[in-house]
């Protein structure tokens, strides 16, 4: 992966940070990301893709992958 795409990830897990702990009982809906890290909805699903391939997110899709929850996974 280049840099670029690295830092794209890296912003979009900060997001995901932010966003949980602001509301750390809340799960976080797709469209609260793609509102706050400023992505269309199919750009962050591919970083989503990625992210959870890797382990660092999970990913809970609704009806079709159209809607959904994620959340960041700390072990």
């Amino acid at each position: 992966m280049d840099d670029e795409v690295m830092a794209a990830l890296a912003a979009l897990l900060e997001a995901l940070a932010r966003i949980e702990a602001e509301w750390p009982d809340k799960p976080c809906s797709l469209a609260r990301l793609s509102k706050r890290a400023g992505l269309p909805m199919s750009v962050l699903r591919r970083q989503l893709t990625l992210l959870e391939e890797a382990g660092l997110v999970g990913l809970d899709l609704d009806d079709g992958g159209v809607t959904g929850t994620v959340r960041l996974i700390r072990d």
